[in-house]
Order: structure tokens, then sequence, then C-alpha cells
């Protein structure tokens, strides 16, 4: 049966390819983004799509009526936007804070909030949080991103513990690098500043970070969102899951 999935940060990147892998399925897909690029990904895919800034006031409420109104109900929320600003906590402005908390962490409890009531009309529901290796360990610089990371598993098993009676779910995804645009671009600005190649700065790149020294699938994550949101995976709730090749715990 088609299910109605709404997919945040889903422009490009881990959101755009959950889109694909829902849409591929055969659910019902409806994108969001801060970045107008959402509507040609959305329009590559038949889905509906609404750009939206998570971080202004109301923003989260509206997207969740405008997804239910396209897909006739949502039955799957993925919470994937997120934003970050790399700086030590002395160099991090107060509003870039206020910023990471209403993105990553705000807008994925006032969507599941919205989104609730629908799914206990349905008396069925999915809902993803996507998390980070961040959300298990942490790093200098990074204070907006590991603490949003960091709470959003503590939501999610909270949220999880109240529906525990019930036949929706909510699980985290903590997945390591990917070879996400974001990534690829730090890499080749590495080379750049080294004077070294591509494939020598992707290697310096991961040694300092993804055991192995290679890239988490795209395809191990989106496989496992939709194993999530299948009947099989019923048992599983409020799992902060790691995708990460063994870095949280190396």
């Amino acid at each position: 049966m088609s299910r109605g999935v709404l997919i945040t940060g889903a422009a490009l990147g881990l959101g755009l390819g959950l889109a694909k892998a829902f849409a591929e399925a055969g659910d019902r897909v409806f994108l969001s983004d801060i970045s107008p690029a959402v509507s040609d990904a959305a329009a590559g895919l038949a889905a509906g799509s609404h750009c939206a800034d998570l971080s202004a006031p109301g923003a989260a409420a509206d997207l969740a009526a405008r997804a239910a109104d396209h897909l006739c109900g949502v039955d799957i929320l993925i919470n994937n936007a997120v934003i970050r600003r790399m700086a030590e906590v002395p160099d991090l402005p107060d509003a870039d804070w206020d910023r990471a908390m209403e993105v990553n962490l705000s807008a994925p409890f006032r969507l599941i909030k919205a989104c609730l009531p629908g799914m206990k009309a349905k008396g069925w529901g999915r809902i993803i949080n996507m998390g980070s290796v961040y959300s298990l360990i942490a790093l200098a610089g990074r204070a907006d991103y590991v603490t949003t990371k960091h709470a959003i598993t503590g939501l999610t098993r909270t949220v999880a513990l109240e529906l525990a009676g019930t036949a929706i779910t909510c699980n985290a995804i903590c997945p390591g690098l990917m070879a996400t645009d974001s990534a690829l671009a730090r890499i080749a600005a590495l080379a750049e500043t080294r004077g070294i190649s591509a494939a020598e700065a992707e290697r310096e790149f991961l040694s300092t970070r993804q055991p192995g020294g290679k890239f988490i699938p795209m395809e191990t994550v989106t496989a496992l969102a939709l194993f999530l949101c299948g009947e099989t995976s019923a048992g599983l709730n409020g799992a902060a899951i790691p995708v990460d090749n063994g870095w949280s715990f190396a």
C-alpha cells in the first residue's frame, strides 16, 4: 500500500537519496528544503514539495499541514534537515547557535507534534530522525551540530516511550561520512590547499575520521530507512542506530 512520506532537507544529498528510495518503493513523497532547488528535485520524482526555512516561526506546522493535504496524510516523517557552523564556542555567534537549535531540534519536535494526531488516527506511523555519528561522539569546533545531534537521540527515545503502546515507532539513524556534495567540496578544498591529488586528499580526509578509509554508501542508509518503515521493524523503537563502520566506538 502506498504511504505518504514527508522528508525535510530533501533538495540534495541524503534527503534526496531518501526521497528517491521511497518513491521507487511506491510511496507518495513530499519534499521540503530551504533551497528552491527542492521543486526541481520533486519534479523529477513526480512528488510534492515546499520551500521553507524551518527556523521561521510557524514554518514546521505549516509544512506539516501542506504535506498532509498533498499526501492525504503523513504516514512517515523523516526529519533530515540540518544546518551547522564550524566554529569553536567563543567564536560561535549566538544567532547561529539559536538557528541551529531551531532547524536541527525544534523543527523535528514541532513536525512530530503536528504529524502524530494523523498517525494515531490511522493507527500506524513511522518517524525517523536523522542523527549522525556526532549523536554518539563529540568534536571540537562543532558545538551546535554535536549538541543538537546528541539531543535528537533524547527526543527520539522520549517519543518512542510515549508511543510504545501504539503501532507508531520513532527511531534515529546515525550515519558516518557519506560522499555528499559538502564532503566532496571539503576534499576538493583540501587538495587545492595542500597541492595534492583528489585521491590523496580523500584518503587523508577519511583517515582521521572514517575507519577503513571509505565513505558510508548512501544506499546503506536509505535501505535501513526503508526497513525501519516496514512492518518487520515493529519491534525497533527508540533506537539510535550507528551506520559508521565502527567510527563511534573506535
